[in-house]
């Protein structure tokens, strides 16, 4: 008997290591699909009868509309790929080559011209109480790299639109989205799945910073920063 269980050891090896060559093959295949590895078709809204929508601002007159200059700005930082490391600055900036989710909003304001820390932290100075579920004590070295904080800004000063993916129409480039309340932050790319669902811009250490992700995570926040119907005395202009 030992022998003969022996031999159907022996005859049953390579299925084992056939086995173990494809679990490890679909689990490669499932882990490269996952992080938007694997090459896939782009599409623009124009293939599934979108009208892009364009600010009707340029903020900085550099002959660039605010929604596109939103969307160069983060493609930018995207493409520079920074180390994602959270850390305490006290200069408040990271170096370009470091960076969290917050920062390619940041980053991507400041292409159009904007200082998004200048007027976040503007409005916790004059209005701290909207703030205070996010802000304990306001530090204005980091209270614009944070989720919090931006969610409300955004909720006070830009458009609020749908949370629902599907409604492909609806998303456009340049709009901000937010994830799990305030977990996690990107733009929104001029990038569509064969769907037309749109494509984020966004840093969370992925290998891949513009990609298929809107429906990879819980959407509680869309909102377009559309200048026209905000205050002169909200916006802060960036100065190098």
């Amino acid at each position: 008997m030992p022998q003969v269980n022996q031999a159907k050891k022996e005859i049953l090896k390579p299925f084992y290591l056939i086995g173990v060559i494809i679990v490890f093959t679909l689990v490669v295949l499932y882990l490269m699909n996952y992080f938007n590895l694997i090459p896939k078709e782009v599409y623009k809204a124009s293939d599934f009868n979108i009208k892009t929508i364009y600010s009707k601002i340029d903020y900085n007159h550099d002959n660039i509309d605010d929604y596109s200059a939103f969307v160069i700005g983060a493609r930018n930082d995207a493409q520079n790929h920074p180390t994602y490391k959270s850390e305490y600055y006290e200069n408040a900036y990271p170096p370009d080559n470091i960076g969290v989710c917050t920062d390619v909003i940041w980053r991507a304001f400041k292409k159009a011209g904007y200082s998004l820390k200048d007027m976040v932290n503007e409005d916790i100075k004059n209005n701290y109480d909207d703030y205070k579920d996010y802000v304990a004590t306001p530090d204005p070295n980091i209270d614009f790299r944070r989720v919090g904080p931006l969610k409300v800004f955004f909720s006070k000063y830009a458009q609020s639109l749908t949370t629902n993916p599907e409604e492909i129409a609806s998303w456009q480039p340049g709009d901000i989205v937010i994830f799990r309340n305030t977990k996690h932050i990107g733009i929104i790319s001029d990038k569509r799945n064969k769907n037309g669902i749109t494509y984020v811009i966004h840093n969370s250490g992925q290998p891949n910073r513009e990609e298929d992700y809107l429906l990879k995570n819980e959407i509680t926040g869309h909102y377009r920063f559309d200048v026209s119907l905000i205050s002169d005395e909200v916006l802060k202009p960036w100065n190098d």
